[in-house]
């Protein structure tokens, strides 16, 4: 075999495994993964002292870290003063399930009516230091906060 086949070749199967699907889901580690998901509810509870509870649904993958639903919510009308609203450990089995976050602002400025929920499924994976974090899905949408 001559260096110039030789090189051909290394170079045909470098392009081959670049081309695999493996390769490429892990190109990028910040770049979701469509096997993942995370919905929020249109509708949301806030009660009189202010607590909101957000749910949703999600779906993901074997990770190889913990993973974990956030949440916030917000009324600002230019977006800038979000409020977190708990997290949830994430179950990565490949089946959808449900999720809750509960939490109470404070101060909150939050009143019965719409508003704008975010949901993001994160996954921290382990790293030489400190783990990172990698998003798998995120949504964002309009919903109502009613009383229960």
């Amino acid at each position: 075999m001559t260096f110039r086949s030789a090189l051909g070749t290394a170079a045909g199967a470098a392009l081959l495994l670049l081309s695999t699907p493996t390769a490429q889901a892990t190109a990028d580690p910040y770049e979701p993964m469509p096997t993942h998901s995370v919905t929020v509810d249109p509708m949301a509870r806030i009660t009189t002292d202010g607590t909101v509870t957000l749910s949703g649904t999600y779906r993901c993958l074997a990770t190889t870290g913990p993973a974990f639903i956030s949440s916030s919510v917000d009324q600002d009308p230019e977006g800038k003063l979000r409020h977190g609203i708990g997290g949830t450990t994430a179950i990565c089995d490949g089946a959808e399930h449900t999720w809750h976050n509960t939490g109470r602002p404070s101060p909150s400025t939050l009143t019965p009516g719409k508003a704008r929920a975010e949901a993001t499924l994160m996954e921290l994976t382990p790293a030489p230091s400190l783990p990172l974090p990698h998003f798998h899905a995120r949504d964002t949408r309009e919903v109502t906060l009613t009383h229960p």
